[in-house]
């Protein structure tokens, strides 16, 4: 469906995009908080089935696979059938793959662990490419960052909570340094808490289920229909993207940053629970509300669950520069903005490289404040340069979310040969290609007037 091109003239109309734009932001924080579980999953499958650090990482590769092997899939699905009838199957399928995590974790079955996290990746898949053009589409064009940046702030207070929760359910007891073992106990009650989480999460999402079928008409109102002629087959939207030189650069872009996001997230908790940093200090409870959320055990140094809970202040400050960077959006470049956060983010990361030690854990936890804005920013200003219709855009940028597949576990590999600061070289490299995208960003003309964007 057309973007409009201006807001709907009609009040009606502009409460019914209000309320849709309500509707889809809701399931920006569902996907978060799923998402970010997976960085206590993998501290916690770690020590439950005794894996190297590429091992698990392979958690998180199960689960942004699907980003590259379902997206293109996605977006023949939204453009045949539209939207609402889309977010529906995506969270029917996220319900199976809920009930697959719940027989993983009463099995004790690593591979079953995979196969749901890629399951119910698959469903954040077609949520994904659904929501984030009609979000961008549901009111004023002009104000399609913002509106992005927005929902992307709901979204990561999702992803703020899903490290308090499953620190809290998946890492009690667990260690992993070398020399310690996980026993059968410890074991046991770490998968009980897996179970107990997908338990409620699976009925979470029915829940949304039920909710976006009633609010279904209002978001069927609030965009327009698809103009005839406008359905296109999964051949001919991967032949529409792949010829846009923006929108395989855009591609690109969501690669290496996703990539570099979930590698940092999921190494966060093994990272601070190391001895180099804050395994044998107890500097991180001296700061307020870090130390309150991490709860101290009385024992010297960060143990692995305080580490997982910690972790909720990476995404927490992801949170809070979105909140920041909506209203700097209003005011500045999203390109110039995108130039400023990839390289300060970039130079953290050379600092946790080169310095570590305490004050190492606190830089690291803060790059999540410049990972803010980079999703939304970069998704938009592919769609805005892009020569190809948005659901063909779309569906490539989120194939490119299979990022957090590949880079993550490279720096497993990494972490597991020369230790987890020298791991950040790889996610320094992924910001310094961003802060080059921006740039060329910022020279080059938006391809499409802001009313030609196709939308579904």
């Amino acid at each position: 469906m057309d973007v409009p091109g201006q807001t709907p003239a009609s009040g009606g109309g502009r409460s019914n995009a209000m309320a849709a734009f309500a509707a889809v932001t809701i399931l920006f924080f569902a996907w978060g908080f799923i998402t970010s579980l997976i960085d206590p999953l993998v501290a916690s499958v770690k020590g439950i089935f005794t894996l190297t650090d590429a091992e698990a990482q392979l958690s998180a590769s199960a689960f942004f696979i699907a980003y590259g092997l379902m997206s293109f899939p996605a977006a023949a699905l939204i453009a045949r059938f539209h939207s609402v009838p889309s977010i529906l199957a995506a969270l029917s399928t996220m319900v199976v793959g809920c009930l697959v995590m719940l027989a993983a974790a009463n099995l004790a079955v690593y591979s079953l662990v995979l196969a749901g996290l890629f399951i119910l990746a698959s469903g954040i898949t077609i949520l994904q490419v659904a929501a984030n053009p009609l979000a961008a589409a549901l009111g004023d064009p002009k104000r399609s960052h913002f509106r992005l940046t927005f929902s992307q702030t709901f979204n990561s207070f999702g992803t703020f909570l899903g490290p308090l929760i499953g620190a809290h359910l998946f890492l009690e007891g667990v260690e992993v340094k070398p020399g310690t073992v996980v026993t059968d106990a410890v074991r046991a009650q770490a998968l009980a808490g897996i179970d107990a989480a997908y338990f409620w999460l699976c009925g979470l999402i029915i829940a949304l289920l039920l909710f976006f079928w009633f609010s279904r008409r209002i978001v069927n109102e609030a965009v327009p229909p698809a103009p005839m002629g406008a359905r296109a087959g999964m051949g001919e939207l991967i032949a529409e993207a792949f010829s846009s030189r923006w929108a395989l650069l855009g591609g690109l872009a969501i690669f290496l940053y996703v990539g570099a996001e979930v590698a940092i997230g999921t190494q966060m908790a093994l990272f601070l629970n190391s001895d180099a940093v804050w395994g044998q200090s107890d500097a991180a409870f001296g700061v307020p509300l870090l130390g309150f959320a991490m709860g101290s055990d009385g024992v010297a140094g960060v143990s692995l669950q305080e580490a997982g809970k910690a972790v909720a202040f990476y995404w927490g400050g992801a949170m809070v520069g979105r909140a920041i960077g909506s209203v700097l959006l209003a005011r500045i470049s999203a390109a110039k903005l995108l130039i400023v956060f990839t390289a300060i983010a970039a130079l953290l990361c050379l600092y946790v490289l080169s310095v570590g030690g305490v004050s190492g854990g606190f830089v690291m936890l803060s790059i999540g404040l410049f990972n803010s804005i980079m999703f939304p920013v970069i998704f938009t200003l592919t769609l805005e340069r892009s020569t190809a219709r948005a659901e063909a855009t779309s569906g490539l940028l989120c194939t490119a979310i299979v990022g957090g597949a590949a880079i993550p576990y490279l720096v497993g590999q990494l972490s597991d040969a020369a230790g987890y600061a020298a791991a950040l070289a790889l996610p320094a490299a992924c910001y310094i290609l961003l802060c080059i995208f921006a740039i060329a960003a910022a020279r080059a003309p938006a391809a499409q007037a802001s009313a030609s964007a196709t939308v579904h």
